[in-house]
C-alpha cells in the first residue's frame, strides 16, 4: 500500500505546475537561483542561463503552457475514478515518462564537453553552450541546454516514475475491488430470484 495516493501525488503536480507558471510569469529569476537546480545544474555539469533573468516573451510562453496543463491536468481529476485512474493516466504517465526521460538524456548528452574547467562531461561549463563554437549560430536546442531546463525535466521524470508505480499499484486494487462487487452482486440476484 502506498503512503502518498496517486490522486494526491497527481493533485501536487499540479499545483506545481500552476506554481512554476507563476513564477515563470512573474519572476523566472526565481526558478533560476533555486537551491535544488544549482545542486543538480553543478552535479551533472549543466552550465547557467541568463535567459531567465527578466521575464520575456519565451518565459511567459512557458507560463501560459504550465497553467494550462496544470488546470487541465487537475480537471481530469473530476472525473469517474475508472476513467482517470485505468483509462486517463495508466496511458499519460507511461508516456510522460518517456518524453521527460528522453528530454533529460538530450540535455545531458547534447551538452559540449569542450569549453570546461576540467577533461571531463562532469566538469564545471566555463560558458554558455552556444559560445563553445566560434562563428556557430544558435538553434533552438541550445536553449534546452542549461540547468533550469534540466533539472525541470529530470524532477518531471522521478515525478511521474513515481505517479506511475503508485496508478499501477491503485488500478490492481481498483479492479480487484470491482470484480468483488460483480461477484457479490451477481451471486446475491441469483438468490433472490429463486
Amino acid at each position: 500500500m502506498a503512503l502518498i495516493s496517486a490522486k494526491t501525488i497527481l493533485t501536487s503536480l499540479c499545483l506545481f505546475h500552476i506554481t512554476l507558471a507563476y513564477f515563470f510569469y512573474t519572476n523566472p529569476n526565481a526558478i533560476a537561483d533555486q537551491a535544488l537546480v544549482w545542486v543538480l545544474g553543478e552535479a551533472m555539469g549543466m552550465p547557467q542561463t541568463a535567459a531567465f533573468a527578466s521575464p520575456s516573451a519565451a518565459c511567459s510562453l512557458l507560463a501560459v503552457s504550465l497553467l494550462l496543463v496544470g488546470l487541465s491536468d487537475l480537471l481530469t481529476l473530476s472525473l469517474p475514478e475508472e476513467i482517470w485512474l485505468v483509462h486517463y493516466w495508466g496511458a499519460q504517465a507511461p508516456l510522460r515518462i518517456t518524453l521527460f526521460a528522453g528530454l533529460s538524456l538530450f540535455t545531458y548528452f547534447s551538452t559540449p564537453s569542450y569549453g570546461r574547467s576540467g577533461s571531463g562531461r562532469m566538469s564545471h561549463p566555463l560558458t554558455p553552450p552556444s559560445a563553445f563554437v566560434p562563428g556557430s549560430t544558435a538553434s533552438g536546442g541550445d536553449g534546452l541546454r542549461n540547468r533550469v531546463f534540466f533539472t525541470f525535466a529530470f524532477l518531471e521524470f522521478l515525478s511521474w516514475f513515481w505517479v506511475w508505480v503508485t496508478l499501477k499499484e491503485e488500478t490492481g486494487r481498483f479492479v480487484a475491488r470491482k470484480r468483488r462487487r460483480g461477484s457479490t452482486s451477481g451471486s446475491g440476484r441469483g438468490e433472490s430470484l429463486r
